[in-house]
């Protein structure tokens, strides 16, 4: 039987006992309010929800399931730490601080102090990482666990690679070059894009029109179809110069990603200009700059703020499916996108050798980490922005 009619029976299953679970619902409280108005997507809900904690214990025993159990671990401990930063700092700091961590939610705080953590490791991995990012060492394809019964090294906790670099300490650097460089990227992107946007949105007519069709034309072709397409043609302009092809990989996703601020900013923009205190500023004789950047910018802040750190999500995973793809971060710099095709043999050893399956899925839950983590505090500041209550 094929994998995807077990999955259509399964679902199937799950229907019918969400069905038969709201109908015993209904007979047992003699119709209640709260089975009788359940709707069906509702019962179905818990039913699914009810198989993927079952279906989660099953995995967690499951003698391979190595990584789910790490993610899993490492998921309540960062979901305990955040419990914690935010207990800690509802009483330390200014009033503005306390008073933003009381109405901070759990999400939100876990998001926050994964980003702290990932710039932390960023920012100071020469000094945290105990090898170099390119260091190759005196043993290979060494098992993660750090356990010697299990082909492991307590030197390598996270195992080497094929040629013997350490990947506990290419994770780290990963974060300084997969993330520093998605950062000024993303910052690059906005300033083009949100300058274009405000000067589209004041000055209007054919400048207006000319910035909106060439934007039109650039959003017209997939993202990372055209970067990938740009970036072959780069390659051979940089001609082995692997800083130079960093360079143009940053202007390349800085320029088509500003294609999406230009939207944004143009729509905040065009709801700013007609307001009467920047028709006051025009009759103070206030220039373009004054008017964008002193009065259009600080009103469109909190839209901005929010697109801020979606926008870094999308340049961060462009930025790792280049990688992954063999024409982004050159090697010898570490990054995650690189680093899960270069490990993406060992999930060939998952069978019978579990601890070796785990070492590209590493950077790939790193990425996924950081992506959960830069949403969850986007979402908290949509909801403040949005004047939204829980």
């Amino acid at each position: 039987m094929s994998v995807w009619l077990w999955i259509v029976l399964a679902f199937v299953g799950m229907g019918a006992l969400a069905w038969a679970g709201r109908w015993a619902g209904q007979v047992a409280t003699s119709n209640a309010p709260r089975f009788r108005d359940m709707p069906f997507g509702v019962a179905f809900g818990y039913v699914f929800a009810a198989a993927c904690i079952i279906g989660g214990i099953w995995l967690w025993f499951l003698p391979g399931a190595v990584f789910f159990r790490w993610a899993v671990q490492g998921f309540v401990l960062f979901a305990i730490a955040a419990f914690i930063f935010r207990l800690v700092f509802r009483h330390v700091g200014t009033a503005a601080t306390k008073r933003l961590f009381r109405a901070m939610p759990l999400t939100a705080a876990f998001g926050i102090l994964v980003i702290i953590i990932y710039a932390i490791l960023a920012i100071f991995a020469g000094a945290i990482a105990p090898y170099g990012q390119s260091e190759i060492l005196g043993a290979a394809n060494v098992v993660p666990g750090g356990d010697p019964a299990m082909g492991g090294n307590p030197l390598y906790p996270l195992g080497t690679d094929q040629i013997g670099r350490d990947i506990l300490s290419r994770l780290i650097y990963g974060a300084q070059n997969t993330v520093g460089i998605a950062f000024v990227t993303t910052l690059i992107a906005f300033f083009l894009g949100g300058s274009l946007g405000f000067l589209a949105a004041t000055v209007g007519g054919w400048l207006d029109q000319l910035l909106s069709r060439a934007v039109d034309v650039l959003m017209a072709i997939p993202g990372l179809i055209f970067s990938l397409l740009l970036m072959t043609i780069a390659s051979v302009w940089a001609d082995g110069e692997k800083a130079l092809l960093t360079v143009y990989m940053i202007l390349i996703i800085a320029v088509i990603d500003s294609t999406r601020v230009f939207r944004l900013a143009r729509a905040v923009g065009t709801g700013i200009v007609v307001m009467d205190y920047i028709e006051a500023a025009r009759l103070r004789g206030e220039g373009m700059g004054w008017i964008v950047f002193r009065e259009i910018l600080p009103n469109a802040m909190a839209p901005l703020l929010a697109e801020f750190g979606l926008r870094f999500c999308f340049v961060f995973l462009t930025i790792a499916s280049l990688s992954f793809l063999g024409v982004g971060i050159q090697p010898p710099l570490a990054d995650w996108g690189t680093m899960v095709r270069d490990l993406g043999p060992f999930i060939n050893f998952a069978a019978f050798a579990p601890l070796v399956a785990t070492a590209p899925l590493m950077a790939a839950g790193a990425i996924a980490l950081l992506t959960v983590a830069v949403n969850f505090v986007v979402d908290w500041m949509l909801q403040k922005s949005s004047g939204l209550k829980e």
